[in-house]
């Protein structure tokens, strides 16, 4: 694979492990808008995809599910562009996993994204891309878990709880250890989550070449938006 398609392929997996969903995220860019992060605002303006809690206590332990309205993304921001023009957004809604919770810690997670549903709002882009990715053999990338994550405080507040956890990121067959800003908070019987993570393409060998028609900067930003609900059983 070439330099130019590896880092195509590398933008495109990043909408990874932080909802905007392929048609939001087109809505924006042919307006001329670049779209807001994924997930919760702040606790003073929040997103109205979180739900009013439901009354009575709640218990985080258990195994929880990554449900549907999940979203992952990428942001990334170009070299020698005006300020309208400097941010590339993807996202795609084929987020699945779980997360482990016993005795108020999260002990194991799992997160897996598809990369055949990518949308940056190019039609044509992202053909270019999933070819790119080879898709239909390396048909996901995976954040797993590595440490332990106190979570306890989400039983005793309806606000936003902020975490960081430690885990691994996997593109293509690169798999490469992260911190993750995360944030958690109660939505109806459930919990949302919004993560982002910080990426340094040449971390996994990607280096754009000088004839590239797009130029990006080496550092960019993984998003997730994790809408989790307590599995059956």
């Amino acid at each position: 694979m070439s330099r130019t398609k590896r880092w195509i392929a590398v933008s495109a997996v990043l909408a990874l492990v932080v909802v905007l969903l392929a048609p939001f995220v087109w809505t924006e860019l042919s307006e001329g808008r670049t779209p807001p992060p994924l997930g919760l605002e702040t606790s003073t303006d929040p997103s109205p995809d979180v739900q009013e809690p439901s009354a009575g206590p709640f218990e985080v332990d258990g195994r929880w599910t990554v449900a549907p309205a999940s979203a992952a993304g990428f942001r990334a921001t170009l070299e020698d562009a005006t300020d309208d023009e400097r941010t590339v957004v993807g996202s795609t809604d084929d987020v699945t996993g779980w997360v482990e919770v016993e005795s108020g810690e999260a002990t194991a997670a799992r997160v897996e994204v598809g990369t055949a549903t990518l949308e940056t709002g190019n039609p044509a882009q992202d053909r270019v891309l999933r070819e790119a990715l080879e898709a239909d053999v390396s048909p996901e990338s995976v954040f797993t878990l590595t440490a332990p994550l106190d979570v306890s405080e989400v039983e005793r507040t309806d606000e936003p709880v902020e975490l960081e956890v430690r885990g691994t990121l996997t593109i293509l067959d690169e798999t490469q250890p992260v911190t993750v800003a995360l944030e958690a908070q109660r939505s109806g019987e459930g919990v949302q989550v919004r993560g982002a993570i910080a990426v340094r393409f040449s971390d996994y060998g990607v280096v754009v070449p000088p004839s590239a028609p797009v130029q990006v900067e080496d550092q960019g930003t993984v998003e997730m938006r994790l809408v989790l609900t307590r599995s059956e059983g």
